[in-house]
């Protein structure tokens, strides 16, 4: 599974981070490897440079092998709590996604 960050130009994320993120994701998605080919992580800021509450986004784009794209997002007042956020949705959506195709078996 090949785990993808891009941010927005609000944010640099420095490899400590990265290597922080992508550790996260594949603890978390370790049992759907199998079945994820790519992972891109999309953080923004949606305020940009101006303050606010849960202004930070994280969206998640798993490839399913022979599957459409499955996209979640998630909005949090720090990038780590919209991460976990856009993280639990994918979870959720992944095991829904694995067991229909189980069913079918």
């Amino acid at each position: 599974m090949i785990i993808q960050l891009n941010a927005d130009k609000n944010l640099t994320i420095h490899e400590t981070y990265e290597s922080q993120i992508t550790e996260q994701l594949t603890k978390e998605l370790a049992r759907y490897s199998g079945h994820i080919t790519r992972v891109e992580v999309h953080l923004s800021d949606e305020n940009g440079s101006k303050g606010g509450i849960n202004d930070k986004k994280c969206l998640l784009e798993a490839r399913f092998e022979g599957k459409p794209p499955i996209v979640t997002s998630d909005l949090g007042n720090t990038y780590d709590l919209a991460l976990k956020g856009a993280t639990e949705k994918l979870k959720h959506a992944l095991t829904t996604i694995i067991s229909k195709l189980q069913e079918k078996v």
